[in-house]
Formats: structure tokens, sequence, C-alpha cells
């Protein structure tokens, strides 16, 4: 009895677009040797010879591209354009370029000229700041579209392993310390490590991966768990889960919330409240779909609240809406994003790493200029202040008016005076 062992591959082909790919053990007896070897041969019929070593389309690279037509003229000519095409400045660049050169640098050959580092991250940037297809990208900068493929993933992986621990860095005593000091200068909210939530990156169904990734919301998707700070910066990101799991679920399965459980993070010990002898524990801030814990904090659940309760979500509020203003600056940004990404899951992972490097890397390089306001309401709900004892202090401090911003004082002042002087004005 022979044993014979077939490796099925599928793939694409220009004459079929799917064919089977059969190998043989070479050392069959006859009649199964006769079988392998004849449905080789009628393999290699349904082979298509190519008719150009390069296609006339790519072999105007240097002259038609348009990193040779494009580029180069909004980099001389038009510095507001230039950043409208890659989403970064010239100097931002130029730095980014510097950090990937090395990495992405290849050897001419005899066949054929490799692409420049330059040239690569060109092609990189533009799929990701303007959501354009794979195919867009062979007619525009004439380069195949398997290359295109090639060359955006190995860019995208360049970027991430060389800039990770730059731009997203493992926080320590000292970046804590500068972050709750963002979120208690800039959202009046004490003792916040920072505004945890997740996002669905939208992708075309993955093969036989059956629900999996179907979301709630009724698209496939993959999960982008991130934690941002008060300058809209990414703290913490985790990216590629199931789009089935909910938030809490992939929190809890995160290296985050295991390294918060072992106590590795470096989180500094309860501080005292601002104005007050309380000593509250730091704490991440999240929406309704995160369980509440001593280092994870959420709004109270329910429409009808009671004003004390409406005025703590509003100060939670004030804090979480960083991380959803992060969100939507990425995606803004870029724009590829914001269409479902036709690659498979372990290059869409890959995508979106980078873009949340680039991320804080212009973040950090280029500024913004951000307008941001939110405000939640609700209703009357029972009193149950005291089921998680750091919700409770930090729920009595926010009912003070000296924990208002400056602002807010003046806002509540001038309502007031002008609703008086309207309804009564007998008083004034």
């Amino acid at each position: 009895m022979c044993f014979c062992s077939v490796d099925l591959l599928v793939s694409k082909s220009i004459a079929t677009e799917q064919f089977l790919v059969f190998s043989c053990c070479s050392d069959l007896p006859g009649g199964s040797a006769r079988i392998c070897s004849s449905v080789h041969s009628n393999f290699q019929k349904l082979k298509k010879k190519r008719k150009w070593w390069v296609h006339p389309i790519n072999s105007l690279r240097d002259t038609h591209g348009h990193f040779h037509t494009l580029y180069k003229s909004l980099r001389e000519g038009d510095l507001v354009k230039f950043f409208n095409y890659l989403r970064m400045s010239i100097v931002s660049f130029d730095e980014l370029l510097a950090s990937v050169k090395k990495p992405l640098t290849k050897m001419d050959t005899k066949m054929r000229g490799a692409i420049s580092p330059e040239e690569m991250l060109v092609i990189t940037l533009r799929y990701l700041a303007c959501g354009c297809s794979l195919q867009d990208l062979h007619f525009n900068f004439r380069i195949g579209r398997t290359t295109a493929g090639k060359v955006v993933r190995k860019v995208c992986q360049t970027i991430w392993d060389t800039l990770k621990e730059k731009c997203i860095p493992t926080p320590n005593e000292s970046t804590w310390a500068d972050i709750v000091e963002g979120f208690q200068d800039r959202a009046n909210f004490p003792n916040c490590l920072g505004a945890v939530d997740g996002k669905h990156i939208h992708v075309v169904k993955p093969e036989l991966s059956g629900s999996q990734y179907m979301n709630y919301k009724h698209f496939f998707s993959i999960g982008l768990l991130a934690v941002a700070d008060a300058n809209y910066r990414f703290t913490y990101v985790e990216i590629g889960s199931y789009g089935k799991d909910s938030d809490s679920t992939v929190f809890q399965n995160s290296t985050l919330w295991q390294q918060i459980r072992s106590n590795s993070l470096n989180i500094p010990k309860p501080k005292m409240l601002p104005g007050t002898d309380i000593a509250v524990p730091f704490a991440f801030v999240g929406d309704e779909a995160f369980a509440l814990s001593t280092k994870l904090l959420r709004p109270y659940g329910g429409r009808q609240l009671s004003e004390k309760k409406r005025i703590f979500n509003y100060r939670l509020s004030r804090a979480r809406r960083y991380v959803e203003c992060s969100f939507g600056i990425l995606s803004n940004k870029w724009r590829i994003l914001h269409r479902p990404l036709d690659v498979n899951v372990d290059f869409a992972v890959d995508i979106v790493k980078c873009c949340c490097v680039l991320h804080n890397f212009i973040r950090d390089h280029d500024g913004y200029n951000f307008r941001d306001s939110l405000s939640i309401l609700g209703l009357k709900d029972h009193d149950d202040t005291d089921r998680c004892p750091v919700n409770s202090k930090l729920f009595l401090y926010c009912q003070r008016t000296s924990a208002m911003a400056a602002w807010e004082n003046l806002k509540c002042q001038t309502l007031f005076s002008l609703f008086v002087s309207t309804f009564f004005p007998h008083f004034c």
C-alpha cells in the first residue's frame, strides 16, 4: 500500500484566477508516480507564460510615476499641499525617513534596480493617508500590484519595530505623573491614569472565519483597544482581537490588565484629592462597557439619575472623551481606516499598528489644533453611591464648587445672573 502526500494551495493566477497545485513524492512506485506526473503536466498547461518581464506601464515608473512627477514638485514648491498629500510636514517626513531608511534599503541587481526607501515610504504614507487601494498604487506609482502590497507591509512593520518604543513607550512613574497632571489641568479629573476604550477596525470578511469577526454593529472587524492621555496621544494599544469580543473582554485579556493585576506598571501610590485630606488610588476611566474596579472607573448606569450622579458622569466623561477624540483624529488623519481593509488579518494588524505609531509621531512633531466640547445629561435614580469606595470619594469630590474649572464657575455665575435678571427683575 502506497501513500501519496498532496498539498493543496489556493492562489491567484492571471489565466484562471484560482488553481490547484499538487506536489507528490518523487520516489513513489509505478502507478502512483504516473498519476502524480499526469496531474503535474496538466497543471503546467494551465499556467500562462508571462508576456513581459516588466509591464510597459511599470517600465515608465522613473518618468511617469507619482513619486517623480508629483511628490518631488510638492516637496520643492508647496509646503501646504505636501502636508495634505502625506499628512505630515517635510521636517517630520525627513526624520521618519532617517529612522527607517537603513532597514528599508535594498541592493540593486543586474536584473533591475531596487525601489529606494524614500519612494517606499511615500507609497505607504499615501496609501494610509488617502485610503486608496493597492490597485490604485499600481497605476499611480507605476509598480506592480503585488509589489505595492509587499512594500506597504514591509514599511508598516519597519515603522512599528523602529518607532514603537520611542512613540508608545511603557510609562514610568515620571510619565504617570505627567499624565495625571494633564487630566487634572485639562479635564479637572484627579488621579486619572488615562482614558481606555475600544474601536472596531472595518475589514473584509477573512476566509473560513465564520462569525468570529462579526461585531454587534453587523460588520466584520478587528479590535483596537487603546489608552489615551490628555494630549490625544496613545499610551497603550492592543490590536487584533476578534470583532465579536466586547471591550470589557478584550481589556481583561490584554497585557495591560495582566500588568495591572501583577502591579508591574509602576503606578504611583494613592494621592490626596486636591483641597481635601482624602487619599484615592490612581485609576483609568472607561465607558459603561467596562466592569467597575478600583483601577478602572466607569459612569453610573441607567437613565433616571440623580443630579449628583449626573455631575459625576459629566466629570468622568470630560476625562473619557480624550480617547474618543483620539480615535476620531486617528481615522481622519489616516483615511485608510474609513473603509474596509481588503487584506488578510495579519496585514490589517500591521496597518493599524503603523497608524497608531504615526499618530503619536505626528502629534509630537507637528502639534495639533483641536477644539473639543462634550456634555452628558441624565435624569433621576436611587442613591447607591457606596457601591465602590473609589467611586464614592471621587463622587463627593466632584460635587464641590472648588473642583470646577474657572470657566465653569464663570459660566454658572453668568447664567444665574441672566436667569434672575430675566424672570425676577425686582430682585436686581
